[in-house]
């Protein structure tokens, strides 16, 4: 088994902030000891993170980061679609996803790395997005979670708010896609359980199998 971290690194100018405190404890009076206790502050961007369909207001479904099957996120058979578009490339079509899917049959996820092995801020930021029909392609499918590098356009053009309506969790700014060479892996996304919360950073990874 080989386990990839697909987790981008929560770090950044201004944010997150991590501010320790020290604090003495004390034990039946007669032993101390000082601990380490954080407070943290960071926005829903940072990282790698998760939307649920509620990140957009039209299409609200009820799920959070609380009650969300942990099923749904955790151990998931994800189909993997590789291709390698440079930077400035434009448009991913459907044809051009379909022509590298393995088969879907029982996967709940698929994880496409459109970008080969260059990460999506070594292009130019929404240089390289899914065509409508591929978006279209992807929510005929039937999965419920998208692991990808690559997603709108510049100007938007309506991605988020087709997937969500299909139902479908996104993970943002995944890394290490390039590194899972097979058609087929596990895959989970973490989020905190937070009540209420749509948009939040996760920890995600991925299982290959040895076989």
């Amino acid at each position: 088994m080989t386990l990839v971290d697909l987790t981008l690194p929560m770090h950044g100018p201004g944010h997150p902030r991590a501010v320790a405190r020290l604090e003495t404890i004390t034990i039946r009076k007669s032993m101390t000891y000082v601990a380490t206790r954080y407070e943290f502050a960071h926005d829903s961007l940072q990282g790698t993170y998760l939307d649920f369909p509620g990140h957009v207001v039209e299409t609200e479904d009820g799920t959070d980061a609380d009650n969300y099957p942990l099923r749904k996120l955790a151990g998931v058979s994800a189909a993997v679609l590789h291709l390698d578009r440079s930077d400035g490339s434009g448009a991913v079509s459907a044809d051009e996803l379909q022509s590298v899917c393995p088969p879907l049959a029982g996967c709940g996820a698929m994880i496409l790395n459109a970008l080969g092995a260059r990460r999506f801020d070594e292009i130019e930021e929404r240089s390289v997005w899914l065509a409508a029909d591929a978006v279209e392609w992807i929510c005929r499918t039937g999965v419920h979670l998208l692991v990808s590098d690559i997603y709108e356009s510049q100007p938007l053009h309506g991605v988020f708010p087709k997937l969500f309506a299909a139902h479908i969790l996104t993970v943002c700014y995944p890394i290490n896609l390039h590194m899972l060479v097979q058609p087929r892996v596990r895959v989970w996304a973490l989020p905190m359980r937070i009540p209420g919360v749509n948009q939040l950073p996760c920890r995600a990874f991925a299982e290959m199998t040895e076989d």
